[in-house]
């Protein structure tokens, strides 16, 4: 069997789903192809966060806060609950280091438009009870940031885009991209052919192997995060709960060069969430260990050690499953959105990290606005060309 689009979109996971929704939106005609099913990436083994207040202030601060924005009507516009609720966030600081280093971020981010301000220990552990007082001296505070359900979330893009007459096939690997005169013109999957003039990467951290394709040398790495579920609990988590670590580890990894730790070996900060269920999901961890999600116990060991530590409450809950999966982790830790210089029709989204969640709505606008029209009015677009890397 074969098929004709206007365009094709690799990729089932959030930023996929995006992409192919605001592509039909547009009036395209889309066929969006996922070797396994919705969610099987990065997108279901994720927390729920839309924090700009973790990001850093630049260019990528500036896409969060857009994405933050379109966020707050899209329920009604996919016609689906996603579980949107903007709760504000704490970046929890534990000593005097993290907090100069707060201090120059919260005046950046402020220039930028994010309204972030440092308090101090006690607004921070009023603000979230059950907080250890020895732990932090003070936090970091944002009231945009929000959280929704990954899984919701995802399906509701995938479906409004059905309803638009896009067409998805899940359990479809791509194998080949095809090509005409030096152009894109299709792709290959392990049971059919699809033929369209623009192919969209979206494949998170499996980018590079469908960049491989044709010839590209994506600079997109794996990077691991494991992450712990507990039994529901009465709501205790009332904020989007985050340190300064995560920060460090992600932007800075530098400043942990002289910590031997397994804590910093591993990336583990404190990422910490509570669903409407009442489910406490907490981790993290930033791991290079190739695509292998298994969880490890050493991991969840230290995950549960800092955890406790910071909020000793989590003690008293029974954990009821864990999760692993790698995020796409570009050297710059900005993603890759654009057209790719030399491939004609090869369209890259791609290199979110852990932001996938926050930056889709923002990302699938984007990757529209350039395929369709050739320009944006997402704020900070040129930042995100893939072509700021050689690929080739």
């Amino acid at each position: 069997m074969s098929l004709t689009a206007d365009i094709i979109v690799i990729g089932g996971g959030v930023i996929g789903s995006s992409v192919t929704y605001y592509l039909s939106k547009r009036g395209k005609r889309v066929i969006q192809l996922e070797r396994g099913y919705f969610n099987s990436g990065a997108s279901g083994a994720c927390d729920t966060m839309i924090a700009p207040n973790t990001k850093e202030p630049n260019e990528h601060l500036q896409l969060a806060l857009y994405s933050a924005e379109l966020f707050k009507t899209l329920s009604a516009e996919l016609g689906r609950d996603i579980e949107y609720e903007q709760k504000g966030s704490l970046l929890l600081i534990e000593n005097q280091r993290e907090l100069q280093i707060m201090e120059e971020i919260v005046r950046k981010q402020n220039a930028l438009g994010l309204h972030s301000r440092l308090i101090d220990a006690d607004e921070t552990m009023h603000l979230q009870q059950g907080l250890n007082r020895d732990a932090i001296v003070g936090a970091s505070h944002s009231e945009i940031d929000a959280d929704v359900n990954p899984f919701c979330l995802n399906l509701a893009f995938a479906d409004k885009a059905a309803e638009m007459g896009a067409q998805t096939f899940t359990h479809e690997a791509v194998q080949e991209l095809l090509m005409c005169g030096g152009s894109v013109s299709g792709v290959k999957t392990n049971r059919n052919t699809y033929y369209a003039p623009v192919v969209v990467n979206a494949a998170g951290a499996w980018a590079p192997v469908i960049g491989k394709m044709a010839g590209l040398n994506i600079p997109i790495k794996p990077r691991r995060g494991q992450t712990v579920i507990t039994e529901p609990a009465p709501p205790f988590v009332s904020r989007l709960v985050n340190n300064v670590r995560y920060i460090v580890g992600k932007h800075h990894p530098e400043l942990l060069e002289n910590d031997h730790s397994l804590k910093a070996q591993m990336g583990i900060a404190i990422s910490l969430v509570q669903s409407r269920k009442g489910n406490v999901e907490f981790g993290n961890s930033r791991e290079y260990v190739g695509y292998d999600t298994a969880n490890t116990y050493v991991c969840l060991r230290e995950l549960l050690k800092n955890a406790t530590r910071i909020i000793p409450g989590l003690k008293g809950l029974n954990i009821i499953r864990t999760m692993g999966g790698v995020r796409p982790h570009s050297p710059d830790s900005k993603p890759l959105i654009g057209f790719v210089a030399g491939v004609p029709g090869l369209f890259l989204t791609a290199g979110h990290e852990g932001d996938g969640i926050c930056l889709a709505p923002a990302t699938g606008k984007l990757a529209a606005d350039l395929i369709v029209d050739g320009k944006t009015n997402v704020p900070a677009a040129a930042a995100f060309d893939p072509n700021r890397f050689d690929l080739f």
